[in-house]
């Protein structure tokens, strides 16, 4: 009896080997995937930018000149952020701020990724009002200053479109892998949230359709929507996917997205992760130093056999 409808995920243009470089960029679940794939012992760059959610916002980060002071802000404690994006590179001083967005650049352009993996979250985006001489700002964090200061848009589908093309040219030599996240906007009402997620998917489909030789779509939001399909796979909020969807979804993405090199390694590596990340009750006992020493060993090993220089 077949209890489960299993979704239909076609091949990547170009199967993920050991030697390629993964970049993941987007919100939230592009980190918990991305941050999956590194733990599995694969190289990636995750969310240099920290977390961001639709398009426009995502573009922003790279079209925006680092160097523009409009770009940073102090806070009531002193802490100076980036309009452009989260938390993560935020710093003590406007400098350091400004040299974490020009580093998460630099970053981007030397990893050079072979595979670029866009996950969006909303074609909802927010935009600093303008103020005197200062014009409007799209945003990518709000950074929880006052809602007065900000108003909220929609993108249309040309408009996640012309964005996303954009992104694409910037790196012609990716193959670029589009997903849109699984997690539920129910500040929107659960029909906007909806709405949404069909803008874009309808531009994604658009883009797939104008770059077939560069452009595909890996279908997480209808892993888990259509095949997982209950709340025990959300987490104790019901709107994030739980680690065992995201564990899941990372399932099925390496059965046809990785070469079968790969998924040889990532079998022979699983028994050392878990060594990896053993906690013994006493550090230090000559066991527990014998144990760290002998699972360096083995990774060592591993490494050598694959040709993997980390």
């Amino acid at each position: 009896m077949k209890l489960q409808t299993q979704v239909e995920i076609p091949s990547l243009l170009r199967p993920v080997t050991l030697r390629n470089r993964i970049a993941f960029i987007g919100s939230c679940f592009a980190q918990n995937v991305g941050s999956k794939m590194r733990e599995s012992g694969l190289p990636a760059l995750v969310n240099p930018f920290g977390v961001l959610y639709n398009p426009r916002s995502i573009l922003e980060v790279f079209s925006q000149n680092p160097l523009n002071d409009d770009l940073y802000f102090e806070d009531d404690d002193g802490r100076w952020h980036c309009w452009l994006t989260d938390s993560s590179l935020s710093a003590s001083t406007r400098e350091a701020c400004k040299a974490a967005l020009v580093a998460a650049r630099g970053k981007m352009v030397e990893w050079n990724p072979d595979t670029l993996i866009i996950t969006l979250g909303t074609n909802r985006y927010y935009v600093r009002r303008g103020n005197g001489d200062k014009a409007e700002m799209i945003v990518g964090n709000c950074h929880k200053r006052p809602q007065a200061e900000f108003e909220e848009r929609a993108l249309e589908i040309t408009e996640c479109v012309a964005a996303l093309d954009k992104l694409c040219r910037l790196f012609p030599r990716a193959q670029v892998v589009l997903t849109v996240s699984p997690y539920r906007y129910s500040k929107y009402g659960f029909h906007e949230s909806r709405l949404s997620k069909a803008t874009l998917l309808l531009a994604v489909d658009e883009l797939c359709r104008r770059h077939p030789e560069q452009v595909c779509y890996f279908p997480a939001y209808e892993i888990v929507l259509d095949e997982l399909r209950d709340y025990r796979f959300y987490g104790p909020d019901m709107l994030h996917p739980s680690q065992q969807a995201i564990d899941y979804i990372w399932e099925r993405f390496s059965e046809q997205g990785l070469d079968n090199e790969t998924r040889r390694y990532l079998f022979d590596y699983e028994p050392i992760r878990k060594a990896l990340q053993h906690r013994p009750d006493d550090p230090e006992s000559p066991a527990a130093l014998r144990f760290r020493e002998q699972t360096q060993q083995r990774l060592h090993d591993l490494l050598a056999k694959y040709q993997i220089e980390l």
